[in-house]
């Protein structure tokens, strides 16, 4: 398969994953918030889409780092490996097994999910092709391409957070318009780190589309 279609394909099967996880984990946040609320269901859902989403999440750091062939074909085998290593011990904690066995199941979907996807070994490298910045509407305001430049430049640079209700972190520097931020995601510039809850902050870092418009 050519690289470029790979590469494609996982991310947008990650991007589902994540947005589902991160579903789930507001869902079980907004009943936290009444007295009484039936919690067990929302607790399930979030153990599992959590355990759906973890090889996705590794997967595109390693393609980051390897390349789409290499992170792939190393992704699939420590998701083996895993899978052979889990024995049939039991903890006490009812939730330490759940979590246990939704990891497992998404171990084994993630392997079904890429099992169809081969990519030839003399493949070239995948250049992420750099996108003509135009003026845009973003919000109901304008966005000029210096400012979408800007947007891509706090991600990279200062540690930006999306939080719950709209609100937008930084560790250092200015803070951008969260609208910016999620156009930049939007248009596959930038991605959020679904591993951790919105409440607490999800670091938004810059793909290689993003990178490569910083460098051109």
């Amino acid at each position: 398969m050519d690289a470029k279609l790979a590469l494609k394909r996982l991310t947008n099967r990650a991007n589902s994953t994540f947005e589902e996880a991160g579903g789930a984990r507001q869902r079980l946040s907004n009943a936290l918030t009444f007295q009484g609320a039936q919690l067990e269901g929302l607790i399930d859902s979030v153990l599992v889409a959590e355990g759906k989403a973890k090889p996705w999440v590794q997967l595109l750091k390693r393609i980051d780092r390897l390349g789409v062939r290499e992170g792939l074909v190393k992704q699939r085998q420590e998701c083996l490996e895993l899978l052979l290593q889990y024995g049939l011990s039991m903890s006490t904690s009812m939730v330490t097994n759940a979590a246990r066995l939704a990891e497992q199941d998404g171990l084994r979907r993630f392997l079904d999910a890429t099992d169809t996807i081969e990519i030839d070994e003399d493949e070239a490298p995948v250049e992420a092709a750099v996108p003509e910045l135009e003026p845009a509407v973003i919000d109901g305001l304008g966005a000029t391409i210096r400012q979408q430049v800007q947007v891509l430049e706090a991600i990279r640079g200062n540690g930006v957070k999306l939080h719950e209700a709209g609100k937008v972190t930084v560790e250092d520097g200015s803070v951008p318009r969260r609208a910016l931020v999620e156009f930049a995601i939007s248009k596959g510039w930038a991605r959020v780190d679904g591993t951790r809850p919105a409440s607490e902050g999800q670091l938004v870092g810059l793909t290689p589309v993003g990178a490569a418009i910083l460098s051109a």
